[in-house]
């Protein structure tokens, strides 16, 4: 993927201490889905989550489900590491800076035939009439009890019309649900006698002690998070903020936990053709992968960092040791003598034609924040890329990530080293104690980004 993967994805677990706790070679992995070449987020998600290859656009379904036509879901569902880490009995969370019932998310726990489905209000009557359920109604129903959700996604989550509380007055970010269910609501019935708490600011999140939650919902936006440039630092945690708060409230179980972690707007950043903003986002990931490498182990926490597809976005241009990566390559086109970005897309909202010629581009601010880099193509969102991208591992068994292996094999390791889900015959030997000295109940750990460098 070179720099141009969409989405960063670092699954950790803490196990016990093993032989194999360095870092591991890079291991490449294919992200088509099993109907594309070049993939989409849901049908990545569901690989690197459920560890089953879906088809574009579906999240938890396998590639006999069908895209949109609902009556293709019953049968072919296919449950997650995050289920295979509770059903164990480790706690488990989901951190986003997108909507919590975006793609990569949302194949974590719902089981739905057509990623947009967020609410009932964005689902054909059909649908609804055939039994399926939006994404956001089975957050809560499908794994009544993940211990951690954060991220945006507010406006799913009420009745049709209901003022949103940070944004009464724009309509907007209004509630979107027909069904007239307040989930927020529903949720917080049902954990207030279980130290759960909900909160949809940066200073009530903060207000809390974790050592004193064990059920955490936060949603701090109507729809996804502002990008890290543009974030209200005062109303808005980071996602390293959200990080921090997460794994010190998961870490409390003596059997360890799983966390998803997804720096999603990396990838929005790009389809904008915005390269600065998904840069920036970029280092936020790096910044709350390094808060979560303080907070946990290599001794006993796997750690992977990966992407879920990659950008048609490149740079180049020869550009000298200490240039801006925002700036001018340092030589004129020889084909219209223009000056050019090091920073380019393959297609996207940035192409521009003034007079009949490309934009000089030295006659407009190309370092401010949302500036759109040059594109070949036309297009109003740029599209994903079809290479393969890479994974970065360290902690127990990061050696089997290593070589090139098919991205629904992630999952099926994460497993593995942590003997949940299916596959557990190495865990024990028949006198029913531990077989490897890397099994033991502990902890799992997930951080999923959306990044711009694989």
């Amino acid at each position: 993927g070179g720099e141009r993967a969409g989405e960063i994805v670092s699954l950790s677990f803490s196990v016990c201490p093993c032989s194999s706790t360095a870092r591991a070679p890079m291991l490449l992995v294919p992200t088509y889905n099993t109907n594309a070449q070049v993939p989409d987020s849901a049908g990545t998600a569901t690989a690197y989550l459920c560890g089953v290859k879906a088809n574009e656009g579906t999240v938890g379904v396998s590639a006999a489900a069908v895209k949109s036509q609902c009556n293709t879901t019953r049968g072919n569902e296919v449950t997650s590491i995050l289920k295979w880490a509770k059903d164990a009995g480790k706690s488990v969370g989901i951190v986003t800076t997108t909507r919590v019932n975006h793609a990569t998310p949302s194949a974590a726990y719902a089981h739905c035939v057509d990623r947009d489905w967020y609410s009932d209000g964005d689902m054909p009557a059909e649908a609804l009439q055939s039994g399926c359920k939006d994404i956001a109604r089975q957050l809560f129903e499908n794994i009544p009890d993940i211990d951690v959700i954060m991220g945006g996604g507010r406006r799913n989550m009420y009745p049709r019309n209901t003022p949103d509380v940070e944004y009464p007055g724009d309509k907007k970010h209004n509630g979107t649900r027909k069904d007239g269910r307040n989930l927020v609501g529903e949720w917080t019935d049902r954990m207030k006698d279980k130290r759960g708490y909900y909160v949809w600011n940066r200073k009530d999140l903060f207000s809390l002690n974790p050592n004193n939650v064990d059920y955490l919902l936060g949603l701090f936006e109507p729809a996804d998070l502002p990008y890290e440039l543009e974030r209200n630092k005062e109303t808005d945690p980071s996602l390293t903020e959200m990080v921090d708060v997460a794994i010190k409230i998961l870490r409390k179980n003596e059997r360890g936990f799983y966390l998803l972690v997804e720096g999603g707007r990396i990838d929005h950043g790009h389809h904008d053709g915005k390269a600065k903003q998904a840069l920036h986002e970029a280092v936020e990931m790096d910044r709350a992968i390094t808060r979560a490498g303080l907070l946990t182990s290599i001794y006993d926490t796997l750690t992977v960092v990966t992407a879920d597809h990659s950008h048609v976005f490149s740079f180049g241009g020869y550009t000298h040791r200490g240039n801006s990566i925002f700036g001018l390559a340092p030589i004129m086109s020889d084909i219209d003598q223009k000056p050019f970005t090091s920073i380019l897309y393959g297609n996207g909202p940035g192409f521009k034609f003034v007079n009949g010629a490309r934009e000089n581009v030295s006659t407009v601010d190309y370092e401010q924040n949302n500036y759109q880099a040059q594109a070949a193509v036309p297009l109003s969102m740029e599209t994903h890329g079809g290479e393969d991208v890479a994974i970065f591992s360290k902690g127990p068994l990061a050696h089997l990530l290593h070589g090139v292996q098919e991205q629904h094999y992630i999952p099926h390791v994460m497993a593995y080293a942590a003997c949940i889900g299916q596959n557990k015959g190495h865990c024990h030997t028949n006198s029913g104690s531990p077989s490897l000295s890397h099994i033991s109940p502990t902890l799992a750990l997930l951080l999923s980004i959306k990044w711009l460098l694989c």
